[in-house]
């Protein structure tokens, strides 16, 4: 059912982005004929059917959700993506800020003066609103603190102090505390005053008079549970608590582990200070895998699918830089080998065999030792076993593989050293893929930096130039 669920919804946005652009051509195209309206012999354009356009693409867009809005203006061209946002509800800017990707939030506020960014900002919550804190200009980040309640002055202080990878910048300050003294009956009439509860609350948080966590009081265990027992009696006081410095991985893992709909974040006095809830740390997941992949293809950030092209070029020149200084490498070390090459022209066909497979086997390697990383299961006690293990796989297919290239070699050109000057030269290089698959990101990650970045760009450099050597030097050693 989620599947098909999911198809549903898929298929439902790209209906609503398809009748989206089809509106917009179509008040773009009836713009134009009204703007040409004094060129002689101009059929007239009907006013009405000017605003009817305009009204229909204005009653869209408010049945949307805010993260489809933003789905839509970033599958959408810079030109387009700014008409949509000027018929979007100044009222809504703020949640569909949020939800765009930073590039194309970056588009859209360089287009809104300094009194619709602080409207934008004030609509949201204090954590919200650091989240949205680094895209916004310093004056005003300062007339938004200004204009906040000093509780909620404070909270802003404090989230946006936490880096981007700690907990403290996924918690949420929207809790609802209870009491253990108080009757369950009691809670029960508190939550409903209550206008809403907050989203994603499954569990109650249960408090003494100083702000100290002691326990949580699940919202099922409350409806089910004798409305005259006391709080005490029905909390739980085994629990996941988390800390605004912890590792924003560790909490996602936590949360994934125990199946957590929401988690409390407590002080080093283990006064509760917030909480974080499933949809923060589903963003937050989604965001990294997505920088995961971005920096294994050597891109440097997140690149707005509609930027001008010389932001594009910068983004992605600096890995290119190091592919070509590795291409040029590579073209010497077969320029070493060029006699052997002019004697046997075969080489020149195979070689590429050599390295391309060399290069897939290390991209492997390295997509289990990132995925490894992030899910924090290597250690120094299991790092050797798995080194070990990753030369196993490597030197078993290269036996298969190299063997399979061998006969290749051996059925087109009748020659059985040349088949096994490839089934050797096939094993050594992936056996050095596999050595740098797990050394590259290893090194990256020891020093402090992403091990995704660029690891792949790397890996397929050194395994190109690394296979033209092996395989030309062991030709030139045993055929030439």
């Amino acid at each position: 059912m989620t599947k098909a669920n999911n198809a549903r919804e898929t298929e439902s946005l790209q209906e609503n982005l398809q009748r989206l652009i089809h509106l917009l051509h179509q008040y773009k195209l009836v713009e134009g004929l009204v703007h040409t309206q004094q060129v002689p012999r101009q059929e007239p354009v009907d006013p009405l059917v000017h605003k009817q356009n305009l009204a229909e693409l204005q009653n869209l867009l408010d049945k949307l959700h805010p993260a489809d809005i933003a789905h839509i203006l970033e599958a959408m061209p810079l030109e387009d993506r700014l008409m949509i946002w000027e018929l979007v509800k100044a009222e809504r800017d703020g949640e569909i800020l949020l939800e765009v990707s930073d590039a194309v939030r970056e588009t859209l506020i360089a287009t809104m003066n300094s009194d619709e960014m602080l409207a934008a900002a004030e609509q949201l919550d204090a954590d919200e609103i650091a989240d949205l804190a680094p895209d916004l200009p310093r004056y005003v980040i300062e007339d938004v603190f200004q204009s906040l309640p000093m509780e909620e002055r404070e909270q802003l202080r404090a989230a946006m102090s936490y880096p981007e990878d700690s907990v403290g910048a996924l918690m949420d300050f929207d809790v609802v505390t209870i009491r253990e003294d108080v009757k369950l009956e009691v809670v029960l009439r508190y939550l409903r005053r209550l206008e809403e509860l907050p989203d994603h609350t499954d569990q109650l948080f249960v408090v003494d008079r100083n702000e100290h966590l002691k326990g949580v009081l699940p919202v099922n265990r409350l409806l089910v549970s004798d409305p005259d027992a006391k709080v005490r009696s029905v909390m739980r006081t085994e629990m996941v608590k988390l800390h605004p410095s912890d590792n924003a991985h560790q909490a996602a893992q936590a949360f994934e582990r125990y199946d957590l709909v929401s988690a409390s974040v407590v002080n080093a006095e283990d006064k509760l200070v917030g909480r974080v809830t499933v949809n923060a740390v589903m963003d937050f997941i989604r965001e990294e895998s997505e920088n995961e992949a971005l920096n294994l293809g050597g891109l440097r950030e997140e690149e707005d699918m509609f930027a001008p092209i010389w932001k594009s070029l910068k983004n992605r020149w600096t890995w290119l830089a190091v592919n070509l200084i590795t291409a040029f490498i590579a073209s010497r070390v077969i320029g070493i080998f060029e006699d052997s090459i002019e004697k046997l022209v075969a080489l020149a066909a195979l070689m590429p065999i050599i390295a391309g497979i060399g290069g897939n086997s290390g991209n492997q390697t390295i997509t289990m030792i990132v995925r490894a990383l992030a899910l924090g299961q290597l250690n120094p006690g299991n790092v050797r076993k798995l080194f070990a293990k990753e030369i196993g796989v490597s030197a078993v297919n290269g036996l298969v593989w190299g063997s399979v290239v061998g006969l290749f070699a051996f059925f087109i050109y009748r020659s059985i050293p040349l088949g096994l000057v490839m089934t050797l030269a096939m094993i050594l290089n992936l056996l050095l893929a596999a050595l740098l698959g797990v050394l590259i990101p290893l090194t990256l990650h020891k020093l402090g930096r992403d091990p995704a970045a660029g690891s792949s760009v790397m890996i397929t450099a050194v395994t190109d130039s690394g296979g033209f050597f092996i395989f030309l030097g062991l030709a030139t050693i045993f055929l030439v």
